[in-house]
C-alpha cells in the first residue's frame, strides 16, 4: 500500500474548447470538497472562467498563476478561499496568454508549475479518519483549450490527466491527438504521467448520437472511461453566471448528483491505485 505524502495532481485537459472542462473542474472540485477532501483548483486558462465560476471577482485577482510561473510569487501567496469550505483557487488573469514569450529563454519553462506545486503539502489524517491541518489532498489543474506551454506545464506537474469529452461526433478525433501529447510528455518530461480517466459530458438521452459516442469511446478506451456520465443540464449551464458551482446553486438537480457520483468514483479509483 502506498502512503501519500503530497497532493494528488490531476490535469483536466482537452485541446478542444466547449467540452465542459472548466465546468468539470469547478464542480468536481466542489464535489470532492463536499465528501471531505481538501482541494485546490489551479486556473491555467487565460480566460479565467474557473476563477469567475467560483465567484472570484477580477479585481480580487491582484496576483495570479502567471506571477507564480514567471517566478514573481509563491503558489501559497496567490491562493484564494472560495465560498465552498475546503475548496481554494489559484486564479488566472489574461497575462497568462503571454507566458510563452515571458519564458522563451528559460531552460526550466516546462517545469515551472511542478516546482511551484512541489512546495505544497498534503493534510494529515486525524484519529477520526478526517483530514486535518493545512494542505491539499487534490489539486485540479484547469488547462486552456490548446496544447501550448501552459498545458505542457500542467501535464509535467501532474500525476494523471482527466479528459472531459463531449458526447458529439468529433469527440474521438480530438481524443487521439490528446493521447499523443500525453505520450510525448511522458517520454520527455514526466515518465509517471497516466490517463486517470475519460469523463463523458453533455450527454443527451434524447439524442441517438450521444449513445453512439458513449459506445464508441467505451470501446476505444475501455475501463478508462468513468461509469458516471455528466448529462446536459440547464442548471449546470446557469450556475457560473451566479459565480457558483452547481452544487451550491441547485444541489438536487441531475447535474449536481452526477458530479457527486463522479467524485466518489474518482476517490474509489485513487484508493485502488494506492492499494496496488
Amino acid at each position: 500500500m502506498t502512503t501519500l505524502t503530497r497532493p494528488r495532481v490531476l490535469s483536466l485537459a482537452n485541446q478542444k474548447g466547449g467540452v465542459g472542462k472548466t465546468t468539470t473542474a469547478i464542480n468536481l472540485g466542489t464535489a470532492l470538497a463536499a465528501i471531505g477532501e481538501r482541494v485546490l483548483i489551479v486556473d491555467l486558462d487565460p480566460q479565467g472562467n474557473a476563477s469567475t465560476g467560483l465567484g472570484i471577482d477580477r479585481k480580487a485577482r491582484t496576483r495570479s498563476t502567471f506571477d507564480v510561473l514567471v517566478g514573481d510569487a509563491q503558489m501559497s501567496e496567490i491562493i484564494l478561499q472560495t465560498a465552498v469550505p475546503c475548496l481554494h483557487i489559484a486564479p488566472s488573469t489574461l497575462d497568462l496568454s503571454g507566458l510563452e514569450l515571458s519564458l522563451a529563454t528559460a531552460r526550466d519553462r516546462a517545469h515551472r508549475l511542478r516546482n511551484a506545486i512541489g512546495k505544497l503539502s498534503r493534510p494529515s489524517v486525524g484519529a477520526d479518519g478526517k483530514l486535518a491541518g493545512d494542505g491539499y489532498s487534490y489539486i485540479l489543474v484547469d488547462c486552456p483549450p490548446s496544447l501550448n506551454l501552459l498545458t505542457i506545464n500542467a501535464m509535467s506537474a501532474s500525476d494523471a490527466v482527466l479528459v472531459p469529452l463531449q458526447c458529439e461526433f468529433f469527440a474521438l478525433e480530438g481524443l487521439s491527438q490528446l493521447l499523443k501529447t500525453v505520450e510525448q510528455v511522458k517520454v520527455n518530461l514526466n515518465p509517471s504521467l497516466t490517463i486517470h480517466g475519460v469523463v463523458l459530458t453533455m450527454y443527451d438521452a434524447r439524442n441517438n448520437l450521444s449513445d453512439q459516442v458513449v459506445a464508441d469511446v467505451r470501446q476505444f478506451m475501455g475501463k478508462k472511461v468513468f461509469d458516471t456520465v455528466i448529462p446536459r443540464n440547464v442548471r449546470v449551464s446557469e450556475a457560473p453566471s451566479y459565480g457558483k458551482p452547481v452544487l451550491l446553486y441547485d444541489l438536487k438537480c441531475v447535474g449536481s448528483q452526477a458530479y457527486l457520483k463522479l467524485a466518489s468514483e474518482i476517490v474509489q479509483r485513487e484508493r485502488a491505485l494506492a492499494a496496488a
